[in-house]
């Protein structure tokens, strides 16, 4: 039987599925409401507000399961693999994925999806373990 800190990979993996499930639904019905390519302060907003988000989600999910640094790099690598290929294809199809905005901010949302996706790589890499940082 696995232990708990066993399934880390799995868990990771259905968290990284559901985020970006959450996120595509959220674009698809009011992406147009706050997703203002042309409104500079919001976007430095949604940017800014991605590194405190992902960065709380991904050392939770780390600290639930008491990984140490190499874990903890496989688990984010893990929690944006569904995402970063799910994300390649609504970027493809975006205007049929996300019909309430223009085509035209496809590449600024493929950006914001790469700028998300790094936070949760660098706060893996960035990771020191409790006992290390004691020392």
């Amino acid at each position: 039987m696995k232990t708990r800190k066993g399934n880390y990979l799995f868990v990771s993996f259905i968290v990284g599925f559901l985020v970006w499930l959450s996120a595509t639904a959220l674009f698809r019905i009011a992406g147009h409401h706050f997703f203002i390519v042309e409104n500079v302060p919001v976007m430095v907003g949604l940017y800014i507000l991605l590194i405190p988000a992902l960065g709380f989600l991904s050392t939770w999910l780390f600290n639930k399961f008491k990984l140490g640094n190499l874990e903890s790099i496989k688990s984010a690598v893990i929690m944006v693999l569904p995402g970063m290929l799910m994300d390649s294809l609504c970027i493809q199809f975006f205007e049929i994925v996300f019909p309430n905005m223009p085509g035209i901010y496809s590449k600024t949302f493929g950006a914001w999806l790469m700028f998300a996706y790094a936070v949760v790589l660098i706060s893996g890499l960035l990771r020191k373990n409790k006992k290390e940082s004691l020392i």
